[in-house]
């Protein structure tokens, strides 16, 4: 009876002729094997919960032995970078602001003084707790080693100087996100994830769609120019896009008190160079795809590095030095750097300049491949 239901000969030559498809179909042959390769390399190799050798500006008043220990010791945890002296307090307060450091550490005047008499002095420590996964493991360091990195220097007739508690005060002051809540961070990055996903598919699909449905010989035939026939079908999206950012927007207010300190004509800005980048890149993948499988099989590539290596879902400088420079080449790294900093920071022109710039160089790259492929589909 199962002989008479199931051919193995008829099975093997529809399993054979499967695989013949498969591998005439080499780009998606070439996702189906470079996807879990590229999930497995980004898992095991760039993606770290605990980030360490972050950087950090030391404000130094005093400068004595006891210092140069406190620095030296630090280092010595792995989870601090001395980058920065600044020389006033404003400029700390600038490179805190721009996210050019982690930390700021402020030593007082009469550190050492205080050290020697017992008074156990303050030290201040600013934390960008934009992201507190960044930050949770590197206070725990500092708190335990405020306890034990002047030990060596109070030795000899400074030895009674070494009480019970800790030789000095720490005073950790969480900016920006005093309360450690994630829904600071994550709700603003939503915004730049969903924009990635939805504007880079949705605009590799428009164009495949005409291919697909024999209406992309009339386009061709229309005296139009490559750039308008872009711009036709990337504008609409644009107007999704900032429908989508203002739904976001709104519930971060409302359902998550997400604090809008900043400039939303600023992001709104900033938003339209994003948006586009991202559907210069799905009208390339358009131009590339030659079936609407394709075009999102594309998309997912593109956007699978994108959400992990942009500091979305891990915090940005606990991975390698190589995962961080493909990060900075990704649209969606510099985008939320600029929309916690204008909403949680109320950063200013000034303090974006550097990833807005970034954003603009990648869209006119994507724009320039888009508009190169497409006159290729002209000819």
């Amino acid at each position: 009876m199962i002989g008479d239901r199931l051919n193995f000969h008829r099975l093997a030559a529809l399993i054979r002729k499967e695989f013949i498809q498969m591998r005439r179909d080499k780009l998606t042959f070439a996702m189906m094997l470079g996807v879990p390769i590229m999930q497995l390399l980004l898992f095991g190799y760039a993606i770290n919960s605990d980030p360490k050798h972050l950087p950090t500006a030391v404000f130094a008043q005093d400068h004595s032995v006891f210092t140069r220990t406190l620095f030296a010791a630090l280092e010595n945890t792995d989870y601090f970078r001395i980058a920065e002296r600044p020389e006033t307090r404003e400029e700390a307060e600038a490179l805190i602001r721009r996210g050019t450091v982690q930390f700021v550490i402020e030593i007082p005047p009469n550190f050492s003084r205080d050290v020697v008499r017992g008074a156990g002095p303050q030290i201040l420590l600013d934390a960008d707790a934009t992201d507190p996964a960044a930050t949770g493991n590197a206070i725990a360091a500092l708190r335990l080693l405020a306890t034990t990195a002047l030990n060596r220097d109070l030795t000899g007739p400074l030895a009674n100087r070494v009480p019970a508690s800790a030789p000095l005060d720490l005073v950790v002051h969480p900016r920006y996100n005093s309360e450690n809540r994630t829904q600071y961070n994550v709700v603003p990055g939503i915004i730049g994830v969903i924009l990635t996903m939805t504007m880079v598919m949705f605009t590799a699909l428009a164009m495949t769609r005409e291919v697909e449905r024999g209406t992309m010989e009339n386009l061709l035939t229309m005296p139009v120019r490559p750039l308008e026939v872009m711009l036709g079908k990337i504008v609409p999206y644009i107007m999704v896009g900032y429908i989508q950012t203002a739904l976001v927007l709104a519930a971060a207010r409302f359902l998550f008190e997400v604090p809008m300190i900043g400039s939303l004509l600023l992001l709104s800005v900033v938003l339209l160079i994003f948006v586009a980048a991202n559907l210069a890149v799905g009208f390339t993948f358009s131009t590339l795809a030659r079936n609407q499988l394709q075009a999102v099989q594309m998309a997912v590539f593109f956007f699978l590095p994108s959400i992990l290596l942009s500091g979305f879902m891990f915090p940005f400088r606990g991975m390698p030095t190589w995962a961080q420079w493909i990060g900075e080449t990704l649209p969606l790294t510099h985008f939320l750097r600029i929309i916690r900093g204008i909403l949680l920071k109320g950063n200013g022109v000034a303090d974006i300049q550097m990833d807005t710039g970034a954003i603009v160089l990648f869209f006119l790259a994507a724009t320039l491949v888009a508009l190169n492929r497409y006159r290729q589909t002209l000819d």
